[in-house]
């Protein structure tokens, strides 16, 4: 048997270690318009509500923890006290490394695989979701990605300085998910060097941490201004 078959079986074999989500939905929607995005109504609920329903329907995820704006906390419990993985709805921080630190710490000390979940995502899958956490486990630490469809410009002073080579280049969603030592470690040191970091992935790859990359879903799309609300509602509408 080659090696490489038998590293593939070996890390198939792996048993699941335990994994908490952390949904972030502590944002202000300052490109919604007015609208609160994580409440604006989705299929006759909140676009939180379909979220978190992704990863309580998931196997792998076995506890959640939502971050929120202080005003909303209460309401979000109530929302959410159908789900019977929610741990804790906690405040968030004054920015998303900071929130999702404040996540981290509500999880319970069992979690050992961190799934970090943006709360404007409600069109995730709970197979997405398997499918990072698995690879996660693998890797210690894996996000969901689909190719980029347009060709991307570099530009510097309005002027164009480089284009990529687009089949290199991938459009990264979440949930990503890590080992959470790693991860929490990481977005300490990336606070203490003052970085600023994109997503969760940055702060891990500032450690020189390889993150595995595995087959996301073009429904899986952040609601950030009112249009994406509209393709939101006509993407579930098809679903029925």
């Amino acid at each position: 048997m080659k090696f490489t078959e038998l590293t593939r079986i070996m890390r198939k074999a792996l048993p699941l270690k335990y994994c908490g989500a952390v949904i972030v939905a502590a944002g202000t929607a300052s490109r919604m318009g007015g609208i609160d995005k994580i409440m604006a109504p989705l299929k006759g609920e909140p676009i939180i509500v379909h979220t978190v329903r992704a990863f309580e329907a998931c196997d792998a995820i076995r506890e959640i923890v939502i971050v929120t704006r202080p005003d909303l906390m209460q309401t979000v419990m109530g929302l959410c006290r159908e789900f019977q993985k929610v741990r804790a709805v906690v405040a968030g921080g004054s920015s998303r490394p900071e929130s999702v630190r404040n996540g981290l710490n509500a999880l319970s000390s069992k979690v050992k695989l961190a799934a970090i979940q943006d709360g404007a995502r409600p069109l995730i899958t709970h197979q997405v979701i398997d499918r990072v956490v698995r690879a996660a486990n693998t890797y210690g630490a894996a996000a969901p990605g689909i190719p980029v469809k347009d060709t991307v410009k570099v530009v510097q002073g309005g002027v164009v300085s480089a284009t990529p080579e687009r089949d290199r280049l991938q459009a990264i969603q979440t949930p990503q998910v890590f080992q959470f030592d790693l991860l929490r470690g990481a977005l300490k040191k990336a606070e203490e060097d003052g970085a600023e970091i994109t997503d969760d992935c940055s702060a891990v790859e500032r450690l020189g941490m390889s993150v595995k990359i595995v087959e996301g879903d073009e429904r899986n799309m952040k609601i950030t201004t009112p249009i994406d609300l509209k393709i939101a509602q006509v993407l579930m509408e098809d679903e029925q």
